[in-house]
């Protein structure tokens, strides 16, 4: 057997770069060498030596002090135009293929297993031919899919992309369920197994759900707002476990402030700001409206270590924001890092895998 797997999953945000995370850890365990290839990336930044990269693949490389060049474990990249130029024939599948082909070659012979990570569900990349089926078929690869933790919606979303897989003529190696419920787990664990019996397919593993995986950070929010922190940037990956919009009297918010909570508050509110830069030692805030804080709110922000950034929105549209936004994992959040390693490490059959 070829000692490479492509990880794939039935959606996004369903976890498949913390399960590739905990996969890849575990491998250099087991094994002497191990690479890491995005064949096609979607969300992607431009790398230190001045590449476009696929942004787990910078994850990837700088946590796992991987040799490999950036170029060579992200050999296409898809943005902004990317399918309109493939649809005006200014790219073709050949050419795409062949790079894939040649990182995929180039990391199989420096290591002793290459770990592949698609590119959301089974399908995605077929309008310029190169689904996850696809490459895996191109590069004669099996695959395993990673779906969230259920029974009869997990099932169902997993028929449809192996069915895709097979029409691609590519085996499915096995299944693993993440963010499993824990007071779902015995059932899932006794069931599932039983639903994949006509198929022939393994369950390889039932990753827990852990909250502190899906807790965005002050860098995140950097992100999603696309400013920069204040204050408090040695704090820009601390973890809050409450998000709490204050815009009443400053008695409620005493009232019913707690630990390590992100508070979102008009920047005019001066009372609030005040309270928070006095009273929160591990928490943070985000200033919403118009006008960014009064000259001499700021000269306190800015003395404060607390993480605080500005945001010329309005609170509403902020918190909008902010509750339909999904925390990726950084390499520089390290407590998530390791967490997510740990979690799969210890419920993941890599014998089976």
């Amino acid at each position: 057997m070829k000692k490479t797997i492509f990880i794939a999953a039935t959606g996004q945000n369903v976890g498949k770069t913390t399960l590739c995370l905990g996969i890849l850890s575990g491998l250099r365990k087991r094994i002497p060498s191990v690479g890491f290839l995005k064949p096609v990336g979607q969300q992607h930044i431009i790398s230190h030596e001045g590449t476009e990269v696929d942004k787990d693949v910078i994850l990837f490389k700088d946590h796992f002090h991987l040799s490999p060049s950036y170029a060579s474990m992200s050999p296409v990249i898809c943005p902004h135009g990317f399918t309109k130029d493939f649809l005006d024939h200014k790219v073709t599948e050949v050419a795409l293929l062949q790079k894939i082909e040649e990182s995929y070659r180039k990391l199989s012979t420096e290591n002793d297993f290459v770990l592949v990570e698609g590119t959301g569900h089974i399908g995605v990349g077929s309008i310029f031919h190169l689904n996850n089926a696809k490459v895996a078929k191109h590069l004669g690869l099996d695959v395993v899919i990673v779906a969230i933790g259920g029974l009869g919606s997990s099932y169902d979303e997993l028929a449809l992309n192996i069915n895709m897989c097979r029409s691609y003529g590519v085996r499915v190696r096995g299944i693993i369920l993440n963010k499993v419920q824990e007071n779902k787990r015995d059932m899932i664990l006794e069931y599932f197994p039983k639903s994949l019996e006509t198929s022939g397919i393994p369950l390889l593993g039932c990753i827990p759900y852990d909250p502190l995986l899906t807790m965005p950070t002050m860098q995140d929010y950097e992100h999603l707002f696309r400013t920069k922190l204040l204050s408090g940037t040695e704090h820009s990956v601390r973890h809050f476990t409450k998000t709490c919009l204050v815009a009443g009297s400053l008695e409620s918010y005493h009232e019913e402030k707690g630990q390590n909570q992100l508070v979102i508050t008009p920047a005019c509110r001066e009372d609030i700001i005040k309270a928070t830069l006095c009273d929160a030692i591990d928490g943070g805030m985000i200033l919403t409206g118009k006008k960014p804080p009064a000259e001499h709110i700021m000269k306190a922000i800015q003395q404060s270590s607390l993480p605080i950034l500005y945001v010329p929105l309005c609170c509403f549209d902020a918190m909008k924001a902010i509750t339909s936004f999904t925390a990726k994992i950084h390499n520089e959040d390290s407590q998530k890092v390791e967490r997510a390693i740990q979690l799969v490490e210890t419920n993941l059959n890599y014998d089976l895998l």
